[in-house]
């Protein structure tokens, strides 16, 4: 996955969303996440039980800190939500499919 070897770049607050033309190219690359236009992804991924869930939440958030891009994340029993945005571009940039690939990826392995 080319995305997931990528790292995410630092935003100025005020830097634009991608476009909506980009984006949708963009989630070509990330086919299990919902997107809502240029404005933010979500996607749940599920597990056999709670302690698998807080276990990908636990490797999830390494890599958020690592890469300086934080998701907002839902735990719940068998299942972890999470939704990306740029907060300083108001919606997606290029980093939310960074992230969003480097997810998919821990969840493959």
């Amino acid at each position: 996955m080319a995305l997931a070897s990528e790292h995410c770049e630092a935003c100025e607050k005020g830097t634009p969303p991608i476009s909506e033309e980009e984006a949708a190219r963009l989630a070509t690359e990330v086919p299990g996440w919902e997107r809502e236009g240029n404005r933010r992804l979500h996607r749940v991924f599920e597990f056999p039980n709670f302690r698998d869930a807080f276990g990908f939440v636990a490797r999830a958030a390494l890599v958020a800190e690592a890469e300086f891009h934080h998701p907002d994340i839902e735990l719940g029993w068998g299942r972890a939500a999470f939704e990306l945005t740029t907060h300083a571009a108001g919606g997606l940039t290029r980093n939310d499919f960074v992230m969003a690939a480097k997810l998919d990826e821990l969840a493959q392995s």
